[in-house]
């Protein structure tokens, strides 16, 4: 269940469930559903009813936003007053709609975004080498080496999500994990935080890919991973999680 990095991010889907390959697109399942919320009303959408709206804290906070049960996760009370939330596309593995917001001169503006579910990235290392998946991108349309990657399911911690992911893509089970940093990313457009985690002591496990991923294991040598990682073509989740560990020293 790997992660897809291309967009940012992205199309990921929901990685365990079986609906998601972040190579995947929305399937025959998808639904279009509209909703909003505006100054006080509520409003329903899919089968998710949204709570009014009576402070710009309460818009979408603890609106369910995916099939799963998780929730939408947003940073703190806006600092512009939101005047509206629509939510416009609701696939089951990401949201996708606007808020309408008063900008600091007085005029209104709908932002757009997309949400998609927290994800984490493995910086896995065995034997002095870094652990990568490759594989074909279809929304990019190239074949990318990547980090293992998944999504955080409902009750995960980014480290758990990682023990599991790394099993899934590489056979392999840490022995211990870290997380190393937490980000937003592309904070223009998407709703969407990663975690980049180091995993070590690593022993074989049994494989069990999703039945939607087509993924070949690799390793890279540690003196010559940033290299690697920086020769296109290459995604920012496999570039940003080596530059992290090589700045926390466990690369």
């Amino acid at each position: 269940m790997t992660e897809d990095p291309g967009g940012d991010d992205e199309q990921a889907g929901s990685e365990r469930s079986g609906t998601e390959s972040t190579t995947a697109g929305p399937t025959n399942a998808e639904s279009t559903n509209t909703g909003s919320i505006d100054d006080g009303g509520a409003e329903t959408h899919g089968d998710h009813a949204t709570p009014t709206a009576e402070s710009a804290g309460a818009d979408l906070r603890d609106v369910p936003a995916f099939t799963d049960g998780r929730v939408h996760s947003l940073p703190g009370e806006p600092e512009w007053p939101v005047l509206e939330v629509a939510v416009e596309y609701d696939a089951g593995w990401f949201v996708g709609g606007y808020d309408r917001v008063e900008q600091p001169d007085g005029t209104e503006k709908k932002y757009y975004w997309a949400e998609l579910p927290p994800a984490t990235v493995v910086i896995a290392v065995a034997d002095g080498e870094v652990l990568f998946v490759e594989q074909y991108r279809p929304t990019i349309r190239e074949t990318q080496l990547e980090l293992p990657a998944g999504i955080v399911e409902s009750g995960e911690s980014y480290t758990t999500a990682a023990e599991q992911e790394l099993a899934e893509e590489t056979g392999f089970e840490p022995s211990s994990t870290t997380l190393l940093q937490e980000v937003w990313c592309s904070t223009g457009v998407l709703r969407h935080r990663r975690g980049y985690v180091f995993a070590e002591g690593l022993e074989p496990v049994a494989v069990d890919h999703d039945s939607n991923e087509f993924l070949i294991p690799r390793t890279v040598p540690v003196e010559d991973v940033l290299d690697r990682v920086r020769d296109p073509p290459t995604n920012d989740a496999t570039l940003e999680g080596v530059l992290v560990a090589k700045h926390d020293g466990v690369l």
